[in-house]
């Protein structure tokens, strides 16, 4: 039965991946993206007995009934990320669980849900408050920053035998939704993995109007990437290179604002209000870690794999080219802009930044040893970092040509080359291996954005397996003015600005317990000189404010998930409360939960079928500023809230992963449909399914 079934998926797989390709070879220009999630597998393989076979000698006997006495399975296959080798050596087994794999999405995660103009690989952001915790230079177009690939999200692996991964996401029937990924890795060396990975993404959504090739997603990741360490394990090299081409759609909405109560049956023949407008932004980067052990090197048994080292060097190289492009083609009749400034029917905005970075570090690790642990360490990590940018700025203008005629051609408005040096230090304390303590220091010391700083600290306390343990966190920030902020040119927006920085203040209680499945976080900020767009009459002109005052915000989420036998109640829940909600516009109250139950059918199916609920509170929704990307405090517009639910259905078959979900199975039972943005419906009930096939050899 197992077979059959086997050979069923593999010419579902074929079928879809076949459709999926062909949408992403029509538009070969165009991009994709999406970032990492956890690697999805089940590994069911079994060891064969040997076949004994009575008519053919025993020479042959012994060759042809041969099996090899190892099974590839994802045992033999070890994860981790800069991150988790930042102070060491930590090798983790991959996940292999069913966990989650229906939220494939990175719309629709359970804690970090999005808004965004509809559906997947169009403008974004965080529905929950969530500041970026970042300083120096930036753009502040950030609109599609879900959907990159960036150097921090490379898993690097150490795979003893061959690994690859195909995953793939679609709505049975067409191509609202598609997103199509490769993952492949493999050691040339036991010292010396490489990989590669691709993602594709070719959705085109309800209302996208899908008989115009501009209003369609079409988006592409493409990495290398690989980790090479000496037989010694002293000298470590992390490289990745990178390239992304986004392309989403900006249709200003669509001309029907009463779409749920007058719309036409076919969704995708409702006229929307730039037929030809679109962003585009191709993000392009090496990446190249390297660091040297010196001194003793130690072990800990703490379940991984882990080397810590005495003394550590490392310098990293990153060079990165970004660039953002607005396209408009038409007039614009429906008075989506609020102006123009250079041509009337015809836009060619983009912005270019070139950066390089080069970052020194050493650190120093003192420790005492005990025996299945490390205690009373001091770690002390001391680094500079220098970023050079060179940014350029173009808009389409009419000109005169040497005969008198007009023409439309590009002109450089802006053009800046500049740099920042960046002092950091690191302090750490483990009193044992329950108490430890860490204090993060950046601060830049020269350059444009001098007086930026990020000075963080936490406390962590462990109590055992069945007491948890506690993390308390506090950092202080001031940040520098995004440039769209502060100095902009382009065909309908021109800003110049002279804005203070704004700073945060935050703390933070976070209690988690495994054993228990809980985990609980309270966080408090204090946002002071708070950066933000809105438009003063309440209408479409879009423009970047400051607030004088303070702004209060409390955060408090909570996760627990329970089981009874085979049966799983899965929670989170987040309560948010601002003294200031007509410029921070984000839920009250926001929950998820899953209910569903564990079965096996016919000895190897492992399957969850039950289903889930989403539900937010009432909020003004933000309006959305095209050609800038940017989401604004716009009419004072509020849509009633209620929960949207999905049943699914998700097994494992050898070594692969399948699910089937009907999303929002309760459209027309409290409402015909529901907004997250302004005037942009969102998706409207639909099959999806996905499959994730994983191969060891």
């Amino acid at each position: 039965m197992a077979q059959r079934l086997k050979y069923l998926l593999v010419i579902l797989i074929c079928a879809s991946a076949q459709f999926a390709s062909a949408q992403i070879n029509r538009y070969p220009t165009n991009p994709t993206t999406g970032r990492m999630e956890p690697v999805y597998s089940r590994d069911t393989g079994r060891v064969q007995s040997r076949e004994q076979s009575q008519n053919l000698d025993s020479v042959r006997a012994r060759e042809e009934s041969h099996r090899d006495s190892i099974v590839i399975n994802s045992k033999f296959i070890k994860v981790t990320t800069e991150r988790l080798l930042s102070d060491s050596i930590q090798l983790f087994p991959l996940d292999t669980g069913l966990v989650n794999f229906e939220n494939w999405s990175v719309l629709s995660q359970p804690r970090n849900p999005k808004i965004s103009l509809g559906y997947l690989g169009v403008s974004q952001r965080d529905l929950l408050f969530n500041p970026r915790k970042t300083i120096g230079f930036d753009e502040g177009l950030h609109s599609l920053d879900a959907y990159l690939l960036q150097p921090q999200d490379i898993n690097y692996y150490n795979a003893r035998a061959p690994y690859t991964l195909l995953s793939l996401y679609n709505t049975l029937g067409s191509t609202k939704e598609q997103l199509f990924k490769v993952v492949h890795t493999q050691n040339v060396k036991p010292n010396w993995n490489i990989g590669l990975m691709m993602n594709f993404n070719g959705s085109r959504g309800y209302y996208s109007n899908n008989n115009v090739l501009s209003q369609n997603v079409s988006d592409i990741n493409f990495g290398l990437f690989s980790w090479y360490h000496s037989v010694n394990k002293r000298y470590n090299l992390l490289a990745n290179l990178l390239f992304n081409n986004l392309k989403a759609p900006e249709t200003g909405s669509l001309q029907n604002n009463d779409i749920y109560n007058t719309g036409s049956f076919d969704k995708s023949r409702e006229p929307v209000r730039l037929g030809s407008s679109f962003q585009s932004q191709k993000n392009n980067g090496l990446y190249v870690k390297q660091f040297y052990y010196i001194g003793r090197i130690d072990s800990a048994k703490n379940g991984t794999t882990s080397v810590l080292p005495t003394q550590r060097v490392a310098y990293t190289f990153y060079y990165n080219q970004r660039k953002y492009n607005y396209l408009q083609n038409g007039v614009d009749t429906y008075n989506v802009f609020p102006d123009y400034y250079f041509t009337a029917a015809r836009s060619r905005d983009s912005l270019n930044v070139l950066h390089l970075q080069n970052d020194f570090s050493y650190s120093f690790y003192l420790r005492g040893r005990s025996v299945g642990f490390v205690k009373n360490e001091l770690k002390l990590d001391v680094g500079l970092t220098q970023d050079y940018y060179k940014m350029s700025q173009f808009v389409s203008d009419s000109v005169l040509n040497s005969v008198g005629r007009k023409q439309i051609l590009p002109s450089r408005v802006q053009n800046e080359s500049f740099q920042n040096i960046t002092l950091k230090a690191k302090l750490g304390y483990r009193f044992s291996d329950r108490i430890y303590l860490d204090g993060d220091i950046r601060q830049i010391v020269q350059g444009r954005n001098f007086g930026d700083l990020l000075y963080d600290a936490k406390l962590s306390l462990a109590g055992g397996r069945k007491a948890g343990r506690i993390v308390l966190g506090a950092y202080l920030q001031s940040s520098s003015p995004g440039m769209i902020y502060t100095n902009w040119i382009s065909n309908h927006y021109i800003f110049n600005n002279d804005f203070n920085n704004q700073k945060v203040t935050n703390l933070s209680f976070n209690y988690i317990n495994d054993m228990l499945q809980f985990d609980v976080k309270a966080e408090y900020f204090l946002i002071n000189d708070y950066l933000y767009f809105a438009s003063p009459n309440g209408g479409i002109d879009a423009t970047p404010m400051q607030f004088g005052g303070a702004i209060n915000m409390l955060k408090i989420s909570a996760g627990k998930n329970l089981k009874w036998r085979r049966l799983h109640f899965d929670n989170y829940l987040v309560y948010q409360k601002t003294d200031n909600r007509n410029i921070l516009r984000t839920p009250e109250i926001y929950t998820y939960s899953s209910l569903y139950f564990d079965a096996t059918f016919f000895n190897v199916l492992k399957s969850q079928f039950g289903v889930t609920a989403r539900y937010n509170s009432e909020y003004k929704a933000p309006s959305y500023a095209l050609g800038i990307g940017q989401f604004y405090n716009g009419p004072d517009v509020t849509f009633t809230s209620y929960p949207i639910g999905s049943v699914f259905f998700k097994t494992t078959l050898e070594r692969t992963n399948i699910f089937i979900q009907y999303d929002y199975v309760n459209q027309g039972l409290f409402s015909k449909g529901f907004y997250t943005v302004n005037r942009y419906p969102q998706m409207e009930k639909m099959l999806k399914f996905g499959v994730a096939w994983t191969f060891y050899n």
